[in-house]
Order: C-alpha cells, then sequence, then structure tokens
C-alpha cells in the first residue's frame, strides 16, 4: 500500500515519536508499505511520522544513488536510539520527501553508532560512516520531531520561509501522492 507523504507544516512533523511494543503493529507489512511508498516518491529514506504515524519507525534503501558501497544498503529501523556520533562534521546537500523541492546543504557528523531492532524484533548494535551514518542522522531526526531545515542558519530559514509555506499550501510540484495540513 502506497501512502501519501506529509508535507511540511504537519505537526506530525515537529512530534518526538514513541516507541512501538513488540506485536502493538504488524511491523513486516508497514515495513512492506513504506518501502512501496518510498520508491514510489523516488526516496532512499522514509520516517513513520512522513505518512503520518508518530511512532519510533525508519527504513532506508539507498541503492538508487547507484554507490558502490550502499547498492546493499536496505534496512528497516525500529525504536532506534543513536548512542554515539563522532567525527568530523561535514556538510552535504540534503532533501526531504516531506519537504519538496529543496535542498540545502548540511553537517553531521561523518560516524555513528545506533542500537536498534529490525522488522523481525533482532536487536541490532551497529556502525556506520559516510553517506550511510548521514541517511541514518536524516532520518533518526524525523522521529525526534526534526526536520533538515531545522540545521540551517537562521539567514537560510528567512529566504526559504515563502517556499516552506508553498509547500505547507500544496503550491508544489511532485510526482507523487502527498498531504498538505494547510491546503
Amino acid at each position: 500500500m502506497i501512502y501519501p507523504i506529509v508535507a511540511y507544516g504537519h505537526p506530525v512533523l515537529k512530534k518526538r515519536a514513541k516507541n512501538i511494543e513488540k506485536g502493538e503493529i504488524d511491523v513486516l507489512q508497514l515495513a512492506e508499505d513504506m518501502f512501496e511508498t518510498m520508491h514510489a516518491a523516488s526516496g532512499i529514506g522514509l520516517a513513520a511520522p512522513q505518512i503520518g504515524k508518530s511512532i519510533r519507525m525508519f527504513i532506508v534503501d539507498s541503492s538508487p544513488m547507484e554507490e558502490e558501497d550502499l547498492m546493499d544498503f536496505k534496512k528497516v529501523f525500529i525504536n532506534p536510539e543513536i548512542i554515539e556520533e563522532e567525527g568530523e562534521e561535514w556538510a552535504f546537500e540534503e532533501g526531504c520527501l516531506s519537504i519538496p523541492t529543496i535542498r540545502e546543504d548540511v553537517n553531521r557528523n561523518g560516524k555513528l553508532r545506533i542500537r536498534y531492532f529490525d522488522e523481525n524484533w533482532e536487536e541490532k548494535e551497529e556502525e556506520f560512516d559516510g553517506l550511510k551514518a548521514r541517511i541514518i542522522q536524516h532520518e533518526y531526526d524525523h522521529i525526534e520531531g526534526i526536520l533538515f531545515t531545522d540545521h540551517l542558519s537562521a539567514f537560510k530559514k528567512r529566504l526559504l520561509k515563502g517556499k516552506l509555506s508553498n509547500i505547507s499550501k500544496g503550491n508544489v510540484k511532485v510526482d507523487y501522492r502527498m498531504t498538505f495540513p494547510n491546503r
């Protein structure tokens, strides 16, 4: 099932999501639906709040980036907790399915250690670096109620204010289904 993507301005995107209890929801089905939704929108990551669900779950599949070390990076993260972030911060242009047409450089640490459950409720603790770490950090921010635009300078935010307002009203062209809070 393909869900509509929740657009900038919706309160679910600014709220810290709640943990999922084992057996509370069918995480296998939700993960499948989230992958289908994300692929239909040509994304590489999707967090549950982006489909209107305020729960601590996100998925990643960076194979569309066509970089060799990212080809097999497809994972489900349930109740994740970033334990440590380290390494030099580096800038990279990020975008977001909930904020279409806007891309900006965001500084993030180069490495992280994360503990989470996969779709089979197996607990994992892993380290990631480079683009894998960045994708995880971006999606993790979503379940914390943080958007990539929150990392921008006050000046950049002022420059984007009109575009963000238009997105929340549905005044934006996208080739995937969206829900707009101020339409």
